[in-house]
């Protein structure tokens, strides 16, 4: 396997989101490059969401203008609302994009927003690999509250699992050109 390919796995059963599996209503996981072993989980993390694709800001633009129509919150993007503010400085709790900072592990990060009809928790865990490199799983869970939370995952959950593939493989092309001497 190449080191910049992507790959459809099952989430690990070493990341914090794996016990609650049996309860969720949707799940999906992919594996990833991990650009930069060194760094802080959150770090990478900001570095992938800052490269969302103009088309995937677009999509997020209209998902955020058609759910506020049924009363919904408009989540924002995906990229951090403060492009220049260090990983270091994000406490529990904080907004980092359309996501509030749940937990920070020596191996993983966790993610996720709690809506009325939602909880959606990412988990972004760093794999060692039998090379001595690393990759990193980017997993989500989806709990459904209600019959709004159904619909809505009834529509976004085929769309999820189309767009963030084509998504991942767009970052991970830009960054493979950026790590180019």
């Amino acid at each position: 396997m190449s080191a910049w390919t992507l790959s459809k796995i099952a989430v690990p059963a070493q990341s914090v989101l794996a016990p609650s599996l049996p309860t969720a209503d949707f799940a999906d996981c992919y594996l990833l490059p991990d650009p930069d072993p060194q760094a802080p989980l959150l770090q990478s993390w900001l570095r992938l969401s800052a490269r969302t694709p103009a088309w995937m800001a677009a999509l997020m633009s209209l998902r955020n203008r058609v759910v506020r129509l049924v009363g919904l919150k408009d989540l924002g993007g995906l990229a951090a609302r403060q492009p220049g503010k260090p990983a270091e400085a994000y406490r529990i709790g904080d907004r980092v994009g359309i996501f509030t900072l749940e937990q920070q592990r020596p191996g993983e990060l966790v993610l996720g927003d709690d809506d009325k009809h939602l909880h959606v928790r990412l988990s972004l865990l760093r794999l060692a690999q039998p090379d001595g490199g690393s990759r990193l799983a980017l997993t989500t869970v989806v709990h459904e509250h209600n019959r709004l939370g159904r619909l809505y995952m009834a529509l976004v959950g085929p769309a999820h699992s189309l767009i963030v593939p084509l998504m991942l493989r767009q970052v991970m092309r830009q960054m493979q050109r950026e790590s180019r001497p």
